[in-house]
Parts: C-alpha cells; sequence; structure tokens
C-alpha cells in the first residue's frame, strides 16, 4: 500500500509540474521573451537545486559519522567542523554558476 501512495504523489508531482510548466511557457509567451530564456533559467535552478541535493546527502552521511566520533572522542570536534564545511563550498560553486547563467538572460 506504501508503494501504491508513492506512485500517486510522483505522478501527482508531475502532473502540478507539467500544469506550472505550462502556464509559465504562456507567460513568457505573452511577454515577448523566448523559450530559450525559460530554458537558460530552467538551467539555472538546476544548478542549484541539484547542487542542493548533493550538498543534503554528503552532509547527512558526514554529520552522523561525525556525531558518532564526537561522542567517542570530543577533542576531535575542529577536525570534524572542517569535514562538515567542505561540501557546502559545492553549493557555492552552484550559485556562482547559476548567477552566470541568469546572467546571460536578455
Amino acid at each position: 500500500m506504501k508503494k501504491f501512495g508513492k506512485i500517486i504523489g510522483f505522478i501527482t508531482l508531475i502532473a502540478l509540474l507539467g500544469m506550472g510548466l505550462a502556464q509559465e511557457a504562456e507567460t513568457v509567451a505573452t511577454a515577448g521573451r523566448s523559450i530559450g530564456d525559460g530554458l537558460v533559467a530552467m538551467a539555472a535552478a538546476l544548478a542549484i537545486g541539484v547542487g542542493a541535493i548533493a550538498v543534503a546527502i554528503a552532509m547527512a552521511a558526514i554529520g552522523s559519522a561525525g556525531a558518532g566520533t564526537l561522542a567517542e572522542r570530543p577533542e576531535a570536534f575542529g577536525q570534524i567542523l572542517i569535514y562538515l564545511v567542505i561540501p557546502e563550498t559545492l553549493i557555492i560553486f552552484a550559485f556562482v554558476i547559476a548567477f552566470f547563467i541568469n546572467n546571460q538572460i536578455g
């Protein structure tokens, strides 16, 4: 039953995304912009979105391992803090890339 609920939720998400994209395409068409401008904006959004998901996965693994390490060795706090900061550079790079991509519009 859980699998059925996940499938229905996924189909609903795709349908809502399609409706939003159709409405956005109509708005872009009436504003005098091309579909290429919308694709550039989508690329900028994907740059940040994919980067954020990757950072979240990395931070979850590092954070859980770091919590276990801190329970045994509290003096390793600085080292674990550095390990937690390293994946954050990925989202900063993704933001810079999205900024450069988005600067191409107009």
